[in-house]
């Protein structure tokens, strides 16, 4: 099978289509496959070192003002149409697959106008743009989430399979939990909270955990936080200012960047975090209880979207980023950890949304969608 996966921009669009790259690798071993993106991205950076060539085209997202800049943008976007069209005529692929994101919108019409099958993955609960307007237009648009169904018009082509994630449905045992824990430097003893703002972290929940650390809140709690590599001297500095020093903090752990966040989540009673739909995916697979801060800026506010699907089964809390200060995260979490029955009920709640065989049930849609 030859295939075409376009995939730009972040870490939410990429990674998908990197594993569902892998997994037709794994299934069909003299595949080829190639990857569309534009020259800006971290495509450059994922995509080659996952082992996937990359071809770019001069694709942007379009702002919704007017502007020269915009008008310059649209105009490279419908070029780039053409430039997508030149290498799907080269290529010859048997099916082109899209994960969201305006790269999606220049490579899905040239798919269409080449009459080559087109095949859609939405992580999101809200789809984006490039996708609405695709739905129609696509062998099968392949969904993350149950609550995106009834916010796309299809022809009938919708099928809800899930997201692929690098985290595994695989139970840590207590005795590995200890252990983990010990090697971690984790107290045995004390519910743990795990805070995270994605990879460049997040202003305003640093702001919130700052207030927590400074005023000694997290007496009935520890908290392993990942305050981001851009942010790491900047948190140590305000924490010096408080003569708190950030390798020796009582019931705190704080690091630049989690590298195993399926290990982090496990040994974890409680998830502070954003709500992009890999971290909803993530935490739906271990069953882990949550407290959403959705970033407000997020196309179509599709993370409170994100937040919203685990929240209004009962597994999650949301915080508005807006309504975020260190007191009523303080209070919103102590109202979680202090009851264990409370933290089981929701951890189970968040494991029922999870899907089971991911990536084989994108492949098996993909094969259908490739023989039309």
């Amino acid at each position: 099978m030859k295939v075409v996966i376009a995939a730009a921009g972040t870490g939410g669009h990429i990674n998908p289509g990197l594993a569902i790259a892998n997994k037709i690798m794994e299934k069909e071993p003299n595949s080829k496959v190639i990857f569309i993106g534009t020259p800006r991205g971290l495509e450059n950076d994922l995509v080659p070192r996952a082992g996937f060539e990359l071809k770019t085209i001069n694709a942007y997202g379009i702002k919704r003002k007017i502007s020269l800049e915009n008008v310059k943008r649209l105009c490279d976007t419908i070029k780039s149409v053409g430039e997508a069209k030149k290498i799907l005529k080269n290529f010859k692929p048997d099916v082109v697959i899209g994960t969201g994101g305006y790269i999606c919108v220049s490579v899905g019409l040239a798919a269409n106008m080449l009459k080559i099958p087109l095949v859609l993955h939405e992580s999101n609960a809200y789809p984006g743009v490039a996708v609405k307007l695709l739905a129609k237009k696509s062998a099968k648009v392949l969904l993350g989430f149950e609550d995106a169904k009834a916010r796309i018009s299809s022809n009938g082509n919708v099928v809800v399979t899930g997201t692929p994630s690098k985290i595994k449905e695989i139970k840590m045992s207590n005795a590995d939990k200890f252990n983990k824990r010990e090697e971690l430097k984790i107290k045995q003893n004390l519910p743990l909270v795990l805070v995270f703002g994605g990879s460049q972290g997040a202003n305003s929940i640093n702001k919130a955990l700052l207030g927590i650390i400074q005023n000694n809140l997290n007496k009935n709690y520890q908290i392993m936080w990942a305050v981001g590599k851009e942010n790491y001297e900047k948190v140590k500095k305000d924490l010096v200012e408080h003569n708190i020093d950030i390798e020796n903090i009582e019931n705190a752990k704080i690091v630049p960047y989690i590298y195993n966040m399926q290990e982090a989540m496990e040994v974890s009673d409680l998830v502070v975090a954003r709500s992009g739909a890999m971290t909803i995916t993530e935490i739906s697979i271990l069953g882990k209880p949550a407290i959403f801060i959705p970033y407000p800026f997020a196309t179509e506010n599709h993370q409170e979207y994100n937040a919203k699907v685990l929240a209004n089964i009962g597994a999650a809390k949301i915080i508005l980023d807006k309504n975020l200060g260190y007191v009523n995260l303080n209070n919103t979490i102590n109202s979680i950890i202090e009851n264990e029955d409370k933290l089981k009920h929701m951890g189970e709640k968040a494991k029922a949304v999870a899907k089971k065989d991911v990536e084989e049930k994108i492949y098996q849609q993909i094969k259908m969608s490739a023989k039309m």
